[in-house]
């Protein structure tokens, strides 16, 4: 294997964003091969980055609380390729999930191209409703029909109004969007002793949903953290979906509307250190949970936040997936095939790299003393693979080396069955999570 000694740009680049201080960037290095190469962006470059950067966040952390050096700290790319598709590699009880919905993907319309998204059952329905489908025609067949004689703006927005998700393909890159918005405020928060993990100790409240949020709040699990995940009774997850991504982390549901519940999760709250937050910007307001009164109430809390489309723009409230952020963003025509149909991203690259650096973010903010609110987005992230890390990238040359995932698959019985799964990516941190997924909302609402 063979490790690059220089300081890589991209790491670099994510580590000021972060707010890290300059010199350190360097103590990051990569060795080995991965499978993320092959497209129009730096795919690679992206995904070793976010890995390098909330490797050095972690040991930058422990280091503080230890009064020890930053270390210097090895990613390997194999690691980095197979977490970043943790996703496809998991299996429960030797079966292997299937990704996307059978109405979910890129359809050809009258004007261009629509990328839709239907796997929860609420957003397929949503989508047939827009489109006048009746049970017996949701089908891919279908909905095929019907698009093909619809302009794909329409029908973005008859969806969008129904509740529903798909967004027209962009054929040009969206505005430039900052990857990382830090705010800091009052750093009276509980201070954090020497540990044995660089998180030993954090309560992390998780309010997420998906890949990036839950991508995130596992990997501080991973660093030791007390990680709650609490979600409303009426918004179910995907079972395959929370078998990927509940590592290291307990979840409960309280239904926030409910004054019982309610008392229940303002007691997880007065003993939060850090609540991350991946519903659409205001969301979560009407509940008094802005991050204005989270940090006016908590002194020293860690506010991080996560959307799709970004912080201001028309499209900031609007729901989304990596999925869509791509077709939405520009990517998706960048990556075109030669026949014009649009293509992706090796990965959902926007939300594993979304992930890493929110956990990033709080490790960094936990390190200064916390009481900071951090901001990111899909649509960042989108915006700096396609402009900062392209800009610094050299070309791939072709699928990359090959590589063995094996090497970092691992075997584990949980409340879902026997799961194979990706092992974590980051440098200096534990091999494997200390605890499986328990079953979605099953947890008691309560800090160990």
């Amino acid at each position: 294997m063979t490790t690059n000694q220089q300081v890589d740009a991209a790491t670099a680049q994510a580590w000021a964003a972060l707010g890290g201080a300059p010199e350190l960037a360097g103590r990051v290095t990569y060795r080995g091969a991965g499978a993320l190469t092959g497209g129009r962006l730096p795919v690679r470059e992206l995904a070793r980055a976010t890995v390098g950067a909330c490797s050095l966040a972690a040991a930058e952390l422990a280091a503080v609380r230890n009064g020890t050096p930053v270390p210097a700290l090895t990613v390997d790319e194999g690691a980095v390729s197979t977490a970043f598709v943790s996703e496809r590699h998991l299996q429960v009880d030797g079966r292997t999930p299937v990704s996307f919905a059978p109405l979910s993907g890129f359809w050809q319309t009258a004007d261009g191209w629509l990328r839709t998204h239907a796997n929860y059952p609420h957003h397929r329905a949503a989508l047939a409703a827009a489109l006048g489908l009746g049970p017996a025609e949701q089908t891919p067949e279908a909905l095929r029909e019907v698009l093909a004689g619809r302009a794909a703006a329409d029908v973005q927005e008859e969806v969008y109004a129904a509740g529903g998700l798909a967004v027209a393909v962009a054929g040009r890159l969206g505005e430039p969007q900052p990857l990382v918005e830090a705010v800091d405020g009052d750093r009276r928060g509980r201070r954090l002793g020497a540990g044995e993990l660089p998180a030993s100790g954090v309560r992390v409240l998780d309010l997420t949903r998906v890949i990036a949020g839950p991508v995130a709040t596992r990997t501080l699990g991973l660093l030791g953290a007390d990680v709650l995940r609490v979600d409303s009774p009426g918004l179910p997850e995907d079972d395959d979906a929370h078998a990927d991504t509940g590592f290291g982390k307990r979840s409960a549901r309280l239904d926030l509307g409910r004054p019982g519940d309610r008392a229940v999760f303002e007691e997880l709250l007065a003993e939060a250190d850090v609540v991350v937050c991946g519903y659409r910007p205001g969301a979560l307001d009407r509940f008094g949970l802005s991050p204005e009164e989270l940090t006016a109430r908590r002194p020293g809390l860690v506010v991080a936040r996560l959307c799709a489309w970004g912080w201001a723009g028309p499209w900031a409230g609007r729901r989304g997936f990596d999925s869509l952020v791509q077709a939405g963003y520009g990517i998706a025509a960048l990556e075109a095939g030669p026949d014009g149909r649009p293509g992706v991203l090796p990965a959902q690259a926007l939300d594993h790299g979304t992930g890493y650096l929110v956990a990033a973010g709080v490790l960094r903010a936990l390190a200064d003393g916390g009481g900071r609110v951090l901001r990111f987005s899909l649509a960042g992230t989108a915006s700096w693979l396609c402009r900062e890390v392209d800009s610094v990238a050299e070309p791939s040359g072709g699928a990359g080396a090959a590589y063995d995932a094996g090497e970092w698959l691992r075997g584990a019985d949980s409340a879902y069955g026997r799961l194979r799964y990706a092992s974590p990516p980051l440098a200096g941190a534990p091999a494997d999570w200390a605890r499986t997924p328990s079953r979605w909302g099953t947890d008691a609402p309560t800090w160990h």
